[in-house]
């Protein structure tokens, strides 16, 4: 006999998701996506996206892991409907969904010692087969006939013949015999509920139509499916979910996914890269799931264009230049006082500075050459660096040579100017490299030094713009003759 999940060629039920993290560590890029993925289903089919903390492992779940989760998530824009559920909190519920399997014959009491795991485990070992515990009570009530005041766990009885097809979204027709499961353990001998009984009573309970995770956990669905069905046999109302098991995310060099690759905290990309939200959703998007040539994608039209048949079988390859790239452009598009703002923060300048209305100011000649916030950071530096400016190593030897007699000149002739505008900065720096006979860059390069400290920097006329004419004028004298260049 052989069991058959649903299709998703048209959802019968209103869709359902949810994202499960367990606040065990950060956010990190898989889980993001994951989320991703359910939100945009939910809402491409006019759905419900639901989040769910399965904070069951007491002594590894934290508060200070439940907070970055909720605040990645709220950075990226995933935005969850209704209140978060906390698994912990339902754990009375999840075992008298035990109880109830026990009592119509779909678990059982089990009393096997850990000494006849073990037992167990060896002859498993010694066959070379995996371990699959039937358990001797498997038979028995249950109820009544268990040694008095021996310690019990209660099991699943699995079903052991036929088998069970899932029809995933994603990895299309998967079958497992029902041989290969085993009665896992569904409340512990405590009393406490295992993930995966919790997992399943939550699902139900939340309503949950389609289940969007790592394809890590596809082995897990042939094990809660029984789950499903016994309920569905006692109660009815427990339909399999819809599955669809995303591909995990790798390096570019194809190794599974790791800190040397950049798997850290969503907060890491935000904080120590730069990286705006919008970015490192769209990025997210396209690692395993594609429209076309489309690359740069709107949440509007993620939403209006997302489904699971998109979603490809092979594992996805992270890379950070990508990203980077892909951030310059949402950088480009940005609004010049929200990256002011960021930029601000990076800067440590206070709310009501002066110098963040300068930055917004500047953000026209800034962040067409920056890749990140950071960059845009360091290229907004120049803006408040205190004479006399510190010179990069690099940059120093275009202050030599004729470099102090040209800036002189240019003292003078900016110096000069009723207009300090880009167009009379402009025409003021040709006349001077045009009467003194060199090109252009000649006069502009130990310029961009004298008034940045660097060799790279904004355009060098929104320079003399953004720092003014006070300014700009005191920076240049600083390299000149009179002053002992």
């Amino acid at each position: 006999m052989s069991a058959t999940t649903n299709s998703d060629t048209a959802p019968a039920r209103t869709v359902v998701t949810r994202f499960a993290p367990s606040p065990t560590g950060f956010l990190h890029l898989g889980g993001a996506r994951t989320a991703l993925f359910n939100l945009l289903y939910a809402r491409h089919h006019g759905g419900t996206f639901r989040l769910r903390i399965e904070d069951t492992d007491r002594a590894r779940s934290t508060e200070p892991a439940i907070r970055a989760i909720l605040n990645g998530m709220r950075w990226l824009g995933l935005d969850w409907d209704g209140d978060e559920i906390y698994q912990f909190a339902r754990a009375d519920r999840h075992a008298a969904v035990a109880h109830q399997m026990i009592e119509h014959g779909h678990a059982y009491r089990c009393y096997m010692t850990q000494a006849e795991i073990d037992a167990m485990r060896a002859e498993a070992q010694a066959a070379k087969k995996p371990l699959r515990i039937r358990s001797p009570w498997r038979e028995h009530s249950g109820r009544t006939d268990g040694p008095a005041d021996q310690p019990f766990v209660v099991r699943l009885k699995a079903p052991t013949e036929g088998a069970v097809t899932i029809n995933d979204q994603v990895q299309g027709a998967v079958t497992v015999q029902n041989a290969e499961l085993d009665d896992m353990v569904l409340l512990r001998s405590d009393g406490t509920p295992t993930y995966m009984l919790a997992v399943v009573v939550d699902d139900h309970d939340m309503g949950v139509t389609h289940v969007i995770r790592g394809d890590d956990h596809l082995n897990n669905a042939f094990r809660q499916l029984p789950i499903y069905r016994a309920m569905d046999a006692i109660e009815g109302g427990w339909p399999d979910p819809v599955y669809a098991h995303i591909p995990l995310i790798h390096g570019a060099d194809g190794a599974k996914l790791s800190k040397r690759h950049g798997a850290v905290g969503i907060e890491a990309y935000r904080d120590e890269l730069g990286i705006l939200p919008e970015a490192l959703d769209n990025y997210l998007l396209r690692l395993g799931w594609g429209h076309g040539d489309d690359e740069i994608i709107a949440r509007d039209d993620a939403i209006r264009w997302f489904d699971l048949s998109g979603v490809g079988k092979s594992p996805s390859r992270f890379d950070l230049k990508k990203l980077e790239n892909l951030n310059g452009h949402y950088i480009r598009a940005a609004d010049d006082a929200r990256l002011a703002g960021l930029v601000a923060d990076k800067l440590d300048l206070a709310p009501g500075d002066p110098g963040r209305a300068k930055l917004e100011t500047a953000m026209p000649a800034l962040k067409p050459r920056a890749a990140n916030v950071n960059e845009l950071a360091d290229g907004a530096a120049f803006l408040f660096a205190q004479r006399p400016l510190a010179v990069d190593e690099a940059a120093a030897p275009l202050l030599a040579g004729d470099a102090p007699a040209l800036l002189a000149r240019l003292h003078a002739a900016l110096d000069a100017l009723h207009n300090w505008d880009t167009e009379s900065a402009e025409a003021a720096v040709r006349q001077v490299a045009e009467d003194a006979g060199v090109k252009l860059g000649q006069v502009a390069q130990p310029l961009r030094v004298a008034l940045t400290g660097r060799k790279t920097s904004p355009g060098i006329f929104d320079v003399l713009v953004l720092l003014g004419r006070d300014e700009s004028l005191a920076r240049i004298a600083d390299h000149t003759p009179a002053n002992g260049a």
